[in-house]
């Protein structure tokens, strides 16, 4: 069989705005002998992607193609390569060099879709190493999901005191992360309380199995009813996604010697909180402020296992076609998904 030499790939030679996202083609690489020749099915956006085209993503490397987050099939391997053969189903860890282990330097600038050329194309080559084999129930359009935004919950929940059945885990929000955090934390056994500023998206955090639902706009001071909910004891996990203005609260929701994984700033950069405030909350209650960088190849198989074995149905939003990328974009600008944006690259 003849391979393909040539691909559709979107690249953003001048960011600014998502009209930035141009299609146009390039050539494939021909596999190296360690190499994996993928042909993408479906990529999934996350707010980083957002912030790449619109020139807010520090670090990003000159005319990217965009994105992070694939699942696709092989359609051909290097002479080395003997854990993948052609028809296999396949999705890309997030930096495909973090094969287990801390992250590093070296590891972070190898992450796709800013640092390295990402998956935002028909074809794509990337280390045998950096594969992960996607669960059988699911789709493409679903897999895709996975990389980032699931790995991240799952490494929130897995780090140097993993969750526990019984615990009491608060998720900011029905992002991406949010959603499968909720997802994870159920299927572990844990309590989950789900904040949002929307009703509707509530009822869906409540489909997906969280336990108490809190609509921050209408109870501004939401951090009370979560200390009223465990009882004045605290959340022994929070999925924090708003940054400076929410982190006050969240430390306030925290148990002593709880953890707080921050994952994002979706509220922006709040210059009037105060940096002592927060060092002092975080000091006088013995709260670990964790940093949550997505995860390696070896968390990305465990959190396989667990959706496998609980067939937890990823939350897809919408599906744009390949060549609608920024209408997908623009969907995603508008906070009006729950769940997880996905672009369908190839039907079949």
């Amino acid at each position: 069989m003849s391979l393909p030499t040539t691909t559709r790939e979107y690249r953003v030679p001048k960011a600014g705005s998502i009209d930035a996202l141009i299609l146009t083609h390039g050539t494939i690489p021909t596999p190296t002998a360690n190499d994996v020749l993928v042909k993408i099915r479906a990529v999934s956006l996350n707010y980083r992607d957002l912030m790449l085209v619109l020139g807010k993503y520090p670090g990003a490397k000159q005319n990217p193609i965009p994105c992070s987050d694939a699942a696709g099939e092989v359609v051909a391997v290097g002479d080395r390569v003997t854990k993948w053969r052609p028809g296999d189903r396949v999705a890309a860890n997030f930096s495909p060099a973090h094969l287990a282990g801390e992250i590093t330097g070296e590891i972070q600038g190898q992450s796709l879709g800013a640092n390295a050329d990402g998956v935002l194309a028909e074809y794509r080559v990337f280390p045998a190493e950096g594969l992960v084999k996607i669960p059988d129930y699911l789709t493409f359009e679903q897999a895709a999901t996975l990389p980032c935004a699931a790995v991240t919950a799952w490494n929130a929940f897995n780090g140097p005191v993993p969750l526990k059945g019984g615990d009491y885990v608060l998720v900011q929000g029905t992002g991406g992360v949010s959603v499968f955090a909720i997802q994870i934390a159920v299927a572990l056994g844990a309590t989950v309380i789900t904040t949002s500023s929307s009703n509707e998206k509530l009822e869906v955090a409540k489909k997906l199995g969280s336990h108490y639902l809190i609509n921050y706009k209408e109870n501004v001071d939401w951090e009370k009813e979560v200390l009223k909910i465990t009882g004045g004891k605290g959340v022994d996990h929070v999925i924090e996604v708003g940054g400076a203005s929410t982190l006050l609260k969240s430390i306030t929701a925290t148990r002593y010697a709880g953890w707080i994984h921050n994952i994002g700033f979706l509220a922006g950069f709040d210059t009037s909180v105060s940096l002592a405030d927060i060092t002092g909350g975080l000091l006088f209650k013995g709260i670990t402020f964790r940093g949550i960088l997505v995860g390696s190849v070896a968390q990305f198989e465990d959190m396989n296992r667990l959706f496998a074995s609980h067939k937890i149905q990823p939350v897809v939003d919408n599906v744009f076609e390949f060549e609608k990328a920024k209408e997908a974009y623009e969907h995603l600008q508008s906070q009006k998904h729950v769940g997880k944006v996905v672009i369908r690259v190839a039907a079949n």
